[in-house]
């Protein structure tokens, strides 16, 4: 086994600490890679103060997570060591579901194993990306390209590929007109891939203290939640990123004939709305997650020739217990980071 030190929570109201864990030897199919830089997402807080219920401690959160190889195993030809690589939500899956197959490993119909707090196939919990080294199969390890610098990368593991997929499956491009609710994690990465993909992108926000940066990162316009009666009918694609339970209807109604308005939110509370909302404009009402891998590879090397990257806070490991509590109040523009070169003075 390999050992290495990782940040962890040994409750839901502990503080983190610095333990040391164990990684699996190298395999034939494995790539080990020296973490520099972790995500840190909102759903890390969800699983570590077990606001969904299911958390096993101790917990090493961490699912967007890079670095660069330092070995391979020995059937390995298409990563070597000194490749910049990143692993994001998912480290294994059925790999024989249709949803597999097709290269859709987040919709695995038979267990897919989280990159933490999940448990994979030799019965144990894995283990995060806030750590010094991680390990992982081939297959779930994504290139980074050389134009993307590894801390805004991060993110994209996540809150990247979360954008990228509905974005790209319901046909943002030349002559569609797209709306992303909540200028947030996942918005601000969002908007900029709507923007490179050719799509007149639209910005709503509850109120204007975002203007200004959503513009910067390619908006066309930026509308507030008080301008939503003069939207019915004004797109072709919404994504809607607000994470808690609201009246879908107002937003619905944003969406033209044939559109589609897409939740990426996982509210604990039923969402609701006026049926008769989706039957006019003959309406789709539809959900999405993070994205199987080939579409990861595919989403990674299109922000690095457009130059989309996630807007970044570097933090240190002796910062985490604050960050958490800044990320439950919404204080973050727009993803931290953490700098996995601080583990070891935590």
């Amino acid at each position: 086994m390999i050992t290495t030190r990782a940040r962890a929570m040994h409750g839901p109201a502990e503080p983190f600490t610095t333990i040391t864990v164990e990684r699996r030897d190298v395999g034939p199919h494995d790539v080990l890679f020296d973490v520099a830089y972790a995500g840190v997402c909102h759903t890390d807080v969800h699983h570590a103060r077990a606001e969904f219920g299911h958390t096993h401690y101790p917990i090493v959160p961490g699912h967007e997570v890079v670095g660069v190889v330092r070995e391979v195993g020995g059937e390995i030809r298409k990563f070597a060591p000194g490749d910049r690589v990143g692993v994001g939500c998912l480290v294994d899956s059925c790999r024989e579901c249709p949803a597999c197959l097709r290269g859709q490993e987040s919709y695995c119909r038979r267990g897919k194993v989280l990159t933490y707090n999940g448990i994979g196939r030799d019965g144990a919990v894995t283990l995060g990306g806030y750590s010094e080294l991680m390990i992982a199969d081939q297959r779930f390890v994504a290139r980074i390209p050389d134009s993307l610098p590894l801390d805004a990368a991060a993110p994209l593991l996540c809150g990247g590929i979360t954008m990228y997929q509905p974005l790209r499956r319901w046909g943002a491009g030349p002559g569609k007109r797209v709306c992303v609710v909540g200028f947030g994690g996942l918005g601000h990465v969002g908007t900029q891939i709507s923007h490179a993909l050719g799509a007149h992108t639209t910005v709503l926000e509850r109120d204007d203290d975002r203007r200004t940066d959503a513009l910067r990162l390619g908006a066309d316009a930026y509308r507030t939640s008080a301008d939503l009666p003069e939207l019915r009918d004004a797109f072709d694609l919404v994504v809607s990123t607000i994470p808690s339970s609201y009246d879908l209807t107002p937003y619905l109604d944003m969406v033209d004939l044939d559109g589609t308005f897409v939740n990426l939110g996982a509210a604990e509370e039923r969402m609701r709305f006026d049926a008769y909302t989706l039957l006019t404009n003959r309406r789709t009402l539809a959900g999405s997650m993070s994205g199987g891998m080939p579409e990861t590879q595919e989403m990674l090397d299109f922000c690095g020739e457009h130059g989309v990257r996630a807007v970044t806070e570097l933090v240190t490991a002796k910062e985490l217990d604050q960050v958490y509590d800044r990320l439950a109040a919404g204080d973050v523009r727009y993803r931290f980071v953490l700098d996995a070169g601080t583990i070891a003075a935590s």
